[in-house]
């Protein structure tokens, strides 16, 4: 029985490499290796295809984080309320400019913010709210903007693994204020490497942006500030165009590999199946379930950890995002979270787990990993 990864680029590079090797050499040949039109052009595209006037590329979606905070002026004695249950990086942006992480717990059955609890988490140090639209799944913005704007607070949409959601037909990225986004392999929409991008509506945070993106330079050995060096390469803008062109497609075939996985598990006891909330449209960049299944009397790990074992000896591997939640990591413990403080996020850390999910997931593949899932459950 063949292994089935967690995801596979393999497929995807069969598909469309003759073109994505044709645009790299071309890009290659021209010795223009930084900016150009090449990155001008995708820059353009992407904003056309999420729905704003900008985008302003970046070499990782946390440099887009880090760099939209920087814009808003966002740094010392500032606040910003974001999820516990995310990539590090979320957060580790915000530490990054000198303000503090301030984490609300999150819905178990999105995975997003807890709505909810927002506005008992904002102070007069608040300025901003990061809203992860994790796996795919878009939050609901209307609500989070009724929040922000009721506070005066930016909203920076942290897109990493959303790349082509909407939220009551808008495209995730273009609600907020500013929209960040990954271009990781990984990703719905990814690079051959590392690479990132903003979205804004804003000509005067555009123009920052590129700014801060380039050591903070208006022209040659110029300086208006200081910034960092976080530019997309224009092999990668070359590769990502490409993408771009088949990136509704792939998100479709997504789509059809959640429907069929939500057939195949629909009655199976010990879990319980991701769900998207009416107004959104999720792009399913992880096919996440909970275990809630319980361990054996005597087994300390969580049976989720053991299941994951058991499909892995059973050829089907599968991931965890996130086992340990931020505000309880070493590296914030000086902000002094105990454990227990939001256990919707905590609880969700000892149960998640992502099954196999990309575009080109053959339904024979999925029946193998339901079927082994079933038995592993027994």
């Amino acid at each position: 029985m063949n292994k089935i990864p967690p995801f596979d680029l393999s497929e995807q590079f069969k598909q469309i490499g003759e073109t994505i090797n044709a645009a790299v050499l071309e890009v290659l040949a021209s010795g223009r290796y930084i900016g150009g039109s090449v990155v001008e052009e995708f820059e353009q595209q992407f904003a056309t295809y999420i729905g704003t006037s900008d985008c302003v590329s970046c070499n990782s979606g946390t440099d887009a984080l880090f760099l939209a905070l920087k814009a808003l002026e966002i740094g010392s004695g500032d606040e910003v309320i974001t999820t516990p249950f995310t990539f590090v990086a979320t957060a580790e942006v915000i530490s990054a400019v000198g303000a503090t992480p301030v984490f609300v717990d999150i819905e178990l059955d999105t995975f997003n913010l807890d709505l909810t609890q927002v506005n008992a988490a904002i102070t007069d140090r608040t300025r901003a709210i990061i809203p992860v639209h994790l796996f795919g799944q878009p939050t609901d913005m209307t609500r989070l903007m009724a929040i922000a704007q009721t506070h005066n607070l930016f909203v920076v949409e942290d897109c990493a693994q959303s790349t082509g959601a909407e939220w009551q037909d808008k495209r995730v990225g273009s609600i907020g204020h500013i929209g960040c986004f990954s271009f990781y392999p990984t990703k719905n929409l990814g690079a051959c490497g590392d690479g990132g991008a903003i979205a804004t509506n804003d000509g005067a945070l555009r123009d920052r942006l590129r700014r801060l993106r380039d050591h903070g330079r208006r022209g040659a050995y110029y300086y208006e500030e200081l910034g960092i060096n976080s530019r997309l390469d224009a092999v990668q803008a070359a590769i990502l165009q490409i993408k771009l062109r088949y990136l509704d497609q792939w998100n479709q075939q997504r789509q059809a590999i959640s429907d069929r996985y939500q057939q195949l598990l629909s009655l199976v006891p010990g879990i319980v199946l991701p769900q998207e909330i009416p107004g959104g449209k999720s792009v399913w960049n992880q096919y996440t379930i909970r275990v809630t299944q319980q361990s054996e009397l005597g087994n300390t790990e969580p049976f989720r950890d053991t299941l994951r074992s058991r499909l892995q000896d059973r050829n089907v591997l599968s991931m965890v995002y996130y086992p340990l939640c931020l505000h309880l990591q070493a590296a914030y413990k000086e902000l002094g979270y105990q454990p227990g403080q939001l256990p919707n996020s905590e609880q969700a850390s000892q149960e998640v787990l992502s099954l196999p999910m990309f575009p080109e997931l053959h339904p024979d593949q999925q029946a193998q990993v339901a079927y082994t899932l079933k038995d592993c459950l027994v």
